[in-house]
C-alpha cells in the first residue's frame, strides 16, 4: 500500500426500511479536518484522472456502483516512491480511502451502472487557484494501463 494511504471498512446498517452507512465521522482516527463534501458521478467505462493535490488529502467513498481506484506515488521522499495501487471499491466493498496529498489518483467506472463517488477533502475547492496537478489518464509517465484485465 502506498505510504499514507488508509483503507477502512465501513459499517452498513440494514433494516426493513433500507440501509445506512456512516462514511466519515469526526471522532475516527482517520479524520483530519473538513474542507467540503461533494459527489462525483462516473459513467461505466469512463476514467476520471490523473490528478494530485499539493495541500489537501482526499477521503473517498463509492456510494453506488463500483469503481477501480488507482493511485501512483511520485513523492521522491516516500518509502513507496514509484508504486501503483489498485483498489476496487463500492457497493460490493464499502470502504473509505484516505488519499494523501502528493499522490496521483483517478478512478474508472466499472460495471453497468453509473457510480457515485463521495469525496470529503480537507480543503475547500479554490476556483481562482485550484489545488491540483493533472495528467492525461491514457498518455502520461504513470506506468498504468486503464484497460480491463481479464484474469
Amino acid at each position: 500500500m502506498i505510504e499514507g494511504v488508509v483503507v477502512e471498512e465501513r459499517r452498513v446498517i440494514p433494516d426493513e426500511r433500507g440501509w445506512l452507512m456512516e462514511c466519515l465521522r469526526c471522532d475516527e482516527d482517520i479524520f483530519e479536518k473538513f474542507g467540503q463534501v461533494y459527489v462525483s458521478a462516473v459513467y461505466p467505462g469512463v476514467v476520471k484522472g490523473w490528478h494530485k493535490h499539493r495541500l489537501q488529502d482526499d477521503f473517498v467513498v463509492c456510494l453506488k456502483g463500483m469503481i477501480k481506484l488507482v493511485m501512483f506515488d511520485p513523492r521522491k521522499d516516500s518509502a513507496t516512491y514509484g508504486e501503483v495501487d489498485e483498489l476496487f471499491i463500492g457497493d460490493k466493498r464499502p470502504v473509505i480511502v484516505k488519499i494523501p496529498r502528493g499522490v496521483y489518483h483517478g478512478w474508472k467506472g466499472i460495471g453497468e451502472e453509473t457510480a457515485l463517488v463521495l469525496n470529503c477533502p480537507t480543503e475547500p475547492y479554490n476556483y481562482e487557484n485550484p489545488d491540483e496537478d493533472r495528467l492525461d489518464p491514457h498518455e502520461s509517465p504513470i506506468p498504468y494501463d486503464w484497460s480491463r484485465k481479464d484474469r
